[in-house]
């Protein structure tokens, strides 16, 4: 049996080739023309050396681009390594040197970054430019340009004959050691992932003609993310619906976008929901068109879901995943009332159970342990880490680093995060690799980063450093020292200054003693 990711778009494509795929402001795409040239670039992708097998990575926001390459890659026989576009030229370089990318496509205004990280990587071949204005085939000294190089193609018809156990895509998750690490996910989780979502967690009524009703998804979730990628993209493009692109969330542009394209299906982290709830200019736009609210990426308040809830008629439902498990894992199902401030129940096919520090099983209600998950959608291991991947995936069950609990009925709740992590505006941060920067900074001796509360963003990322015998720094040279060398959602927005950081007899420092208010 074989499989390949783009199937979900050929098929759609073979039945609606004329329904619009990819809405962007005024620009619509429909399913032939998205899937012509996808054809076209998996041909350019072979035509330049992208062999079966290879990984090509992709430096894109939400642009049609995105969808056109991701897919494209997949009919070249390659996987698709996404990245943030937010990522700085040494963070890059360590993707594409850990990744052996073969080639990288990269957004015309992200290109410098990306340059610099090519030019020190000698594995990676090609740097290929994608331009907004889709009639330009220019491109800078060394570099191809997208448009160019499909135009000149020959389209790949047919697509390769993948095993659904090779690697799709290669998502990158930080660790504590600060160094990120490659999720390998199949073309079966990825597709039995995003059949999921559009099966059972978007149930669309019948329409006349006897089948279900089109999702009209808004897309403002970073699609190089797992959740805009296969809950937003996959789980919409597999239904044959419309995909409205939003390459940067601002809650009047979401609004506009969702008033303007009757959109009935809107998934975001909760300060996404925050930012709705609470924008005056907000106001005035309807959203009476939205029959699916999912929420993830990080714990939902409560008080927003329900606040949200009321305002706007819908019924937010909050699910759990990593980018190692596809990403969905659990969901609060349609049709049963929804436990607030739940994760609801594993989805069909996956397991959970709770593992107390001992590796013992928690059976009793109620008691926290560690979420540990087993099901299709969990990943074959980590890209060339098999330490990694055996440290994580234990007797079949992948450890997730999440505390939770169970109640009664099964549904499960997250109380802690046995891992080292900062969730901001949904995106992880993991402080181990923001120390090391400021570890780097010639005036400070000890460094810690933490999560703060906040409204907006969920949690804050704030760094308490001390500075070494006649050293000092403001705190404004120690953010710009970090906002030169991390992406921007890493860098501490603000500074406390100590004598000493709170330390164990062996030296640890004991982060949990640091005030967080």
């Amino acid at each position: 049996m074989t499989l390949n990711l783009a199937t979900l778009l050929r098929e759609s494509a073979t039945k609606s080739p004329e329904h619009p795929a990819i809405v962007v402001g005024e620009t619509t795409l429909p399913y032939g023309a998205v899937h012509d040239l996808a054809k076209l670039f998996g041909g350019a992708l072979t035509k330049h050396g992208v062999d079966p097998g290879d990984h090509v990575a992709l430096m894109l926001p939400n642009v049609p681009h995105f969808t056109i390459a991701y897919f494209g890659t997949f009919y070249a026989g390659g996987a698709v390594v996404p990245l943030n576009v937010l990522l700085k030229a040494d963070e890059i370089a360590y993707h594409l040197e850990d990744s052996a990318a073969r080639a990288i496509v990269v957004w015309e205004g992200f290109y410098d970054e990306a340059r610099a990280a090519f030019d020190r990587v000698a594995g990676c071949k090609h740097i290929i430019v994608a331009r907004a204005d889709r009639s330009d085939t220019s491109a800078p000294d060394g570099a191809l340009s997208m448009t160019a190089i499909s135009g000149a193609a020959t389209p790949r018809n047919d697509l390769p004959a993948t095993m659904p156990d090779d690697t799709a895509v290669i998502l990158y998750t930080s660790g504590t050691t600060g160094r990120p690490k490659g999720a390998e996910l199949t073309h079966f989780n990825m597709f039995f992932n995003c059949d999921y979502v559009r099966t059972h967690l978007t149930p669309m009524p019948i329409g006349e003609d006897g089948e279900p009703e089109k999702i009209v998804a808004l897309a403002t979730l970073p699609l190089f993310h797992s959740f805009g990628q296969t809950v937003v993209q996959n789980a919409t493009l597999r239904g044959g619906g419309t995909v409205v692109l939003l390459p940067r969330f601002e809650p009047v542009a979401a609004a506009q976008a969702i008033q303007e394209n009757q959109v009935n299906l809107f998934a975001g982290v909760p300060t996404m929901y925050f930012a709705l709830l609470h924008s005056e200019e907000v106001k005035s736009y309807r959203m009476d068109s939205l029959k699916h609210c999912m929420s993830g990426g990080a714990a939902m308040p409560t008080s927003v879901m329900q606040a949200f809830d009321d305002k706007y008629g819908v019924n937010i439902l909050e699910g759990y995943g990593l980018s190692e498990t596809s990403p969905v894992a659990s969901f609060n199902p349609p049709g049963r009332p929804k436990k607030a401030g739940t994760i609801g129940l594993p989805i069909d096919g996956v397991e959970f159970r709770l593992e107390d520090e001992e590796g013992n099983v928690v059976t009793t209600p109620g008691e926290s342990g560690e979420i540990c998950i087993k099901g299709h959608n969990v990943m074959k291991g980590y890209w060339k880490n098999d330490a990694a991947t055996a440290e994580s995936i234990r007797d079949g069950w992948f450890h997730s680093g999440d505390i939770g609990t169970r109640d009664e009925e099964g549904y499960y709740t997250i109380v802690d995060r046995k891992k080292d992590l900062i969730i901001r505006g949904g995106m992880n941060v993991y402080p181990r690799e923001v120390e090391e920067i400021l570890y780097a900074h010639p005036a400070i001796a000890e460094a810690a980063v933490i999560g703060v509360p906040d409204d907006a963003k969920g949690e804050e990322i704030r760094c308490v450093v001390a500075f070494k015998p006649g050293k000092s720094a403001t705190a404004e040279e120690i953010i710009a020292h970090c906002k030169s060398r991390v992406a921007a959602y890493k860098y501490p927005r603000s500074v406390q200054i100590v004598d000493a950081l709170p330390k164990t007899a062996t030296g640890k420092i004991l982060k949990r003693e640091i005030p967080r208010e």
